[in-house]
């Protein structure tokens, strides 16, 4: 389980339908399970997505057992490109924000 802080005024292009909607682009499959929106790609056979709040996305993977060195590369990558959409901040940003949280212990 990943929470991803939503760069402040993003989160208007992911409100209503619109995450969902992002989730079927980037992966190719969506649904609704219950309040989580719910997707598959590669490597990952369960991603489920929940906006939290305007500033947070709660993210959680599960993972096969795959070992094509190619395809969790490509997962990753998939999961990365999507996180990005969604939250407005790139893998970089991502880690320095929460390395800045980490050393504020509030991780």
């Amino acid at each position: 389980m990943v929470e991803y802080d939503i760069k402040k005024g993003w989160s208007k292009g992911i409100e209503g339908d619109l995450l969902e909607k992002m989730m079927k682009e980037v992966f190719g499959n969506c649904k609704k399970d219950g309040d989580m929106l719910v997707s598959s790609y590669g490597v990952l056979t369960r991603i489920e997505v929940k906006q939290l709040s305007n500033a947070l996305l709660h993210v959680v993977t599960q993972s096969s057992d795959a070992r094509d060195d190619t395809q969790i590369l490509d997962t990753k990558r998939k999961l990365n490109v999507f996180v990005e959409k969604a939250t407005g901040f790139d893998a970089k940003a991502r880690m320095k924000r929460a390395q800045q949280k980490a050393k504020k212990g509030d991780i």
